[in-house]
């Protein structure tokens, strides 16, 4: 019986210190070489990925090498892949990830249950490169791109619909599969176009939105899972996370209606948090959560400790003084608890570190771009 031809394409770029062990797992993929083909995208490597992937290309007919010198982002490589990818399945992943054995069976299984759904996505879990890399526990501890963490311990089973308010559409309720670990149906692509944007990042959620606004259902399958080697170094990392916000005002600007949405993320527990929402005409989100606090709490402290200095005989500014004192406390706490409890306890100082420095970056990314887009975007508190 015939399979399904399947394309797997994958964007890479200056990835010599994953690709050898990725392509070990591509080729250990339980499903028959004459009904596949792995497309690698290099984005303008120099060192060495293109020979690298020359040479599995010269042992294996399935694999073919797309190269694409002064590539401006993975979308773009990801779109010309797809002039080439003949699959009625198209899989996406990364050159520094490693899929399941039976990730293509489970997914086709998924589709062959559902014809309108038109993309399946899988859990990402962590693949350590070194294991005394403190970055890389970190993103593991910390769950980094892990699907069910982004929604709250999502379950296996069918994404809501989509949504058009801010929050809906790049924020804790955008429900998006990264190309990390997806697999579309042939015409949920033809119908997108076959076609990523060309910005630097956020092409992902939204191919996404451009595909469920086709009708199409999204399938979140846990077990056809990745594991994804993240980041060296906190340099890395950091511009990773200025990079997610920074894709939120252009994704607000195409594809959410005119409104403004507060999260007090204080009240209620993740994601369930209530939300105010009203029209305006600024398009955006603010969040309000333990980062956040934590910073106002200060700055309030700060402002009442220097004025009792001016009115020395006033108990309320001392009062004042003290509750924000006690506040920012309480508020930094909570941030930074995740951070006391990664081994090893003694680096904790240094996974505080990241975990502040993420959430800035995040933050001030998500600044980006917000006068050209005409948004205005607080990003969430971790």
């Amino acid at each position: 019986m015939n399979k399904p031809f399947v394309s797997i394409i994958v964007p890479v770029r200056n990835a010599a210190r994953t690709i050898e062990t990725t392509f070990d797992y591509l080729m250990n993929i339980d499903y028959p070489r004459t009904s596949l083909e792995i497309i690698f995208a290099d984005g303008g490597s120099s060192d060495g990925t293109v020979d690298i992937v020359k040479g599995y290309h010269a042992r294996h007919h399935f694999v073919k090498l797309v190269e694409i010198p002064n590539c401006p982002s993975p979308g773009y490589a990801r779109t010309r892949a797809l002039k080439q990818a003949k699959g009625d399945f198209i899989f996406f992943t990364d050159g520094d990830c490693a899929p399941v054995k039976d990730w293509i069976y489970k997914m086709l299984e998924v589709f062959n249950k559902d014809k309108d759904i038109g993309a399946v996505g899988g859990e990402i879990f962590t693949l350590r490169v070194d294991a005394n890399n403190l970055v890389e526990i970190y993103c593991e501890a910390f769950g980094f791109n892990r699907v069910s963490w982004r929604y709250g311990n999502l379950k296996e089973g069918y994404y809501p619909p989509q949504g058009h308010f801010p929050t809906q559409v790049c924020g804790h309720r955008s429900y998006f599969f990264v190309t990390a670990n997806v697999a579309y149906r042939k015409e949920a692509v033809e119908e997108a176009g076959r076609k990523f944007w060309e910005l630097p990042t956020g092409e992902d959620m939204d191919f996404g939105i451009r595909v469920r606004k086709s009708r199409w259902k999204f399938y979140f399958l846990p077990s056809a899972s990745v594991q994804h080697m993240h980041r060296a170094n906190l340099k890395a990392l950091l511009r990773v996370w200025r990079s997610y916000g920074a894709a939120h005002a252009p994704l607000l600007n195409a594809h959410a209606g005119d409104y403004m949405e507060i999260v007090p993320q204080f009240i209620g527990t993740y994601p369930d948090h209530p939300i105010i929402k009203f029209p305006f005409f600024i398009k955006g989100f603010v969040y309000i959560g333990n980062f956040h606090l934590m910073h106002l709490w200060a700055v309030l402290f700060l402002l009442t400790f220097i004025l009792q200095w001016f009115w020395p005989l006033s108990a309320a500014w001392r009062l004042f003084s003290w509750l924000f004192f006690i506040l920012t406390g309480i508020s930094a706490f909570k941030f930074f608890r995740m951070a006391f409890n990664i081994e090893p306890y003694n680096k904790w100082f240094e996974f505080a570190k990241m975990k502040y420095l993420t959430n800035l970056y995040f933050i001030l990314g998500g600044f980006k771009g917000s006068c050209k887009y005409k948004t205005f975007c607080i990003e969430p508190s971790f």
